[in-house]
């Protein structure tokens, strides 16, 4: 016998979301009748075609793009076509997985603050940042008061 794959000929035209492997095979459908598919190495169940758009395997890096433009969760709802629960869910998500950057000690940084305010404007909030002189890139940022605590946690993530 020659050396064929054990996965059925489903796997011809498909990979695996998870793996990127295309040893798969068919496992049942849905209850509104899409054909469900079964990946042999990493044991994860997917379809092919999902029609919920947040499904799509872009959405994270749209989200992600829309909010550094600006973009409020309610308007990249509307323009992802999602619902506002899966945006937040989502960027929780993404910032669950974010880490501080390397910050050096002999980089040059700029501290400033911004003020705004949550639902009211009784409800005040500074947001004290620090950029990477060079890049531009933020290394560091405080969501909090106007005081010493807020800019200190941020100066202690440069010094050290």
């Amino acid at each position: 016998m020659s050396a064929i794959s054990l996965c059925s000929r489903v796997s011809d035209g498909l990979q695996c979301p998870a793996c990127k492997k295309s040893c798969i095979v068919k496992n049942g459908s849905t209850k509104t009748g899409k054909q469900q598919y079964y990946c042999k190495d990493c044991s994860k169940r997917f379809i092919a075609f999902y029609t919920y758009n947040a499904y799509q395997p872009a959405v994270d890096s749209s989200i992600v793009s829309l909010t550094k433009e600006g973009l409020g969760i309610r308007s990249i709802a509307r323009y992802l076509g999602i619902s506002c629960t899966t945006v937040l869910k989502r960027l929780l998500k993404i910032a669950g997985g974010l880490r501080a950057p390397v910050t050096f000690s002999n980089g040059t940084y700029e501290v400033d603050e911004l003020h705004t305010y949550i639902g009211k404007k009784s409800r005040a909030v500074w947001i004290v940042y620090a950029l990477e002189r060079d890049t531009g890139n933020i290394v560091a940022f405080n969501i909090g008061n106007r005081n010493i605590p807020t800019i200190a946690a941020v100066i202690s993530r440069l010094i050290g």
